[in-house]
């Protein structure tokens, strides 16, 4: 159990986002969470499961509907004052998915790591901001010429390195990693996430990492939330969740992991789980403790169920 104060806490939130008069998308359902000082929290779910509306909410792309969104000891859910407001933007950063869309293509890299630095005058000569830049370049693994290349010039690998530095030249207490590694072929996608983990070590920073594939999401994080229909179904340590599931959709999703050993990867199940045809209702749940820090959205009876079950 941590007894440190959370840096993140995130309480009840809702993202609803209106279509027409009588139609609402509710993407995030009363979503709850918290994330320490220096630890990694992962977040899976399936596509359109609300996992990248939940990071966006939390940096204040999108306004919340309903809940309370706690970082570093201020309440960041409301109206954000100019003191709060500064605070967030050089406190907390986002990687996006996409590492070409998220890069302006006119602008040279040095301008796009250094863009935050400019906004909120973290420097006090041009030759400061330069070597700032290529201490960052050189952390991440690009050298000190690739600063005046435009982002078409640079591998996909490269870019999201690009995306990865233009987060850490503030020095963030919380890093959002949005599906930041899916882009990429599988090595270069290990290369990025040790980076992070090196990267995690040397500055302190916490990570959420939004991410769809269960095997990466296993070796990075320290806790982990499974995502559905933008309930948050369960939460616990990375341990936890993949040798004791007990939500039947963790367990089908934990179920689909392809198996490195072809001899078991014959003999393996992977277990379905439709939501329709379930007879759950994520909605009439409340939230379980299995233990510390293992909790599960269902009602009494189901709990009582699956526990007979396994």
């Amino acid at each position: 159990m941590n007894h440190q104060e959370p840096l993140l806490k995130v309480e009840d939130l809702h993202q609803h986002f209106p279509v027409t008069r009588k139609f609402t998308v509710k993407a995030v359902n009363g979503v709850s969470f918290e994330i320490y000082p220096g630890e990694t929290y992962g977040l899976v779910g399936e596509s359109g499961s609300g996992k990248t509306t939940i990071g966006r909410s939390i940096i204040r792309l999108y306004n919340p509907t309903a809940g309370k969104i706690t970082f570093d000891g201020s309440d960041i859910s409301g109206k954000l004052n100019a003191e709060i407001n500064r605070k967030l933007r050089t406190q907390m950063q986002m990687i996006f998915q996409d590492p070409m869309a998220c890069l302006n293509p006119r602008k040279k890299v040095v301008d796009i790591i250094a863009q935050g630095l400019d906004v909120h005058h973290m420097y006090a000569s041009k030759a400061e901001r330069d070597e700032k830049v290529a201490k960052i370049l050189e952390k991440v693994g690009l050298a000190p010429e690739h600063a005046t290349r435009y982002p078409h010039q640079f591998s996909g690998g490269q870019r999201q390195r690009v995306g990865i530095a233009r987060a850490l030249i503030m020095n963030p207490k919380l890093i959002i990693a949005d599906e930041c590694i899916s882009a990429l072929d599988v090595s270069i996608q290990a290369q990025v996430v040790n980076l992070m983990k090196d990267l995690q070590e040397e500055t302190g920073c916490a990570y959420l990492f939004i991410a769809h594939d269960l095997s990466m999401v296993k070796y990075i994080s320290d806790r982990i939330g499974v995502l559905h229909q933008g309930y948050l179904l369960e939460t616990g340590t990375t341990e936890e969740i993949f040798s004791n599931p007990i939500h039947p959709y963790t367990k089908g999703l934990l179920s689909a992991i392809p198996h490195p050993n072809p001899i078991l990867e014959k003999s393996r199940v992977a277990l379905s789980y439709d939501y329709k045809t379930s007879g759950l209702d994520y909605s009439k749940g409340t939230y379980h403790k299995v233990s510390d820090s293992h909790a599960i959205l269902c009602t009494d009876e189901e709990l009582a169920g699956w526990r007979q079950e396994s």
